[in-house]
């Protein structure tokens, strides 16, 4: 075998198989071409011209370097190479076609089931409206709700628990991407009969760290943005893992609270709550989206992001 000879084996070898079969369109056409035994025929059934057909044909014969159709003005018929490839062809578009239905099927599962993870105030204020709205999208998509503070939707995405997540801390948890859907604001509320119902001035930020609040567990994003504001010097009177047993036990008289002004907007109106001013502590915050890094949510999870942020 000559160097040359052997170089051009060396290099079919290696060359990329993409570059060395006809793509899906073009052995469709030719798998046409001999059924319908006219390559205008053909042309029309594969949705293109007949020029354009007379192109991808040629392309194809170059690139295998067999002539693979004779043509002539009484149609098309195929040649003895011509017909060895459409068997292969048959093959091929036979194998992509059950590829296909298989990638389908694999989306149809996806589509069937949503999981979603979401901090409290989200999960009981917010989520239960984009739910209702996503339901009129997608009737035959079935949604299970997880809630728990911020940090425990982080693990259930990492553990591949839940496939769209949302939460309210400061930062965006370790492992995972975000993007702010909304934004919040925290507020000091607490029953009418409590002293600060009725004062003139601002509670100011010592006072506030100094005096024995109810308070969400640490983890969730409503204590991590308190803390924040405080110094981490929030004092817990009692500690709960829900915002509706948080917002309880403050009507009850039990002691002033920090809550989501989302959470309390009823007992406001009703004067239930009575949100008491504070002068020199930020207590805004965002509300985020959050999924597994590097995987952007799809399907069902993609549309109720988009929904969110309508």
């Amino acid at each position: 075998m000559s160097e040359t000879e052997g170089s051009r084996e060396q290099g079919e070898g290696t060359e990329s198989l993409a570059h060395r079969v006809p793509d899906l369109a073009a052995l469709e056409l030719l798998l046409a071409v001999a059924r319908l035994g006219s390559l205008g025929a053909a042309a029309r059934e594969v949705g293109i011209t007949q020029p354009a057909a007379s192109s991808r044909v040629r392309s194809m014969e170059r690139q295998l370097g067999v002539a693979l159709v004779d043509r002539s003005p009484r149609g098309s018929r195929l040649t003895d190479a011509g017909v060895l490839v459409t068997d292969w062809a048959r093959r091929v578009v036979e194998a992509a076609a059950a590829f296909d239905a298989g990638a389908r099927a694999l989306r149809d599962r996806r589509d069937s089931r949503l999981r979603v993870a979401a901090s409290m105030t989200i999960a009981e204020y917010l989520l239960p409206g984009w739910l209702l709205a996503l339901h009129a999208e997608r009737p035959d998509t079935a949604v299970s709700l997880l809630a728990g503070n911020s940090a425990k939707v982080a693990e259930l995405l990492l553990g591949g628990d839940a496939d769209l997540g949302f939460v309210e801390g400061l930062a965006v948890p370790k492992g995972l991407d975000a993007v702010v859907i909304g934004h919040d604001r925290l507020i000091v509320v607490t029953a009418p009969g409590h002293p600060w119902a009725r004062r003139r001035r601002p509670v100011s930020p010592k006072e506030l760290a100094g005096t024995p609040l109810i308070l969400r567990e640490r983890g969730s994003g409503t204590r991590q943005v308190l803390d924040a504001a405080l110094g981490g010097l929030a004092r817990p009177l009692i500690e709960l893992s829900s915002t509706t047993a948080v917002k309880a036990s403050a009507v009850s008289g039990a002691g002033p609270s920090v809550l989501s002004e989302l959470a309390v907007r009823e007992e406001l109106a009703l004067r239930r709550l009575v949100a008491v001013p504070v002068d020199g502590v930020s207590l805004r915050r965002d509300l985020r989206a959050v999924w597994p890094t590097g995987h952007r949510p799809t399907g069902p999870a993609r549309d109720l992001l988009s929904l969110t942020r309508a």
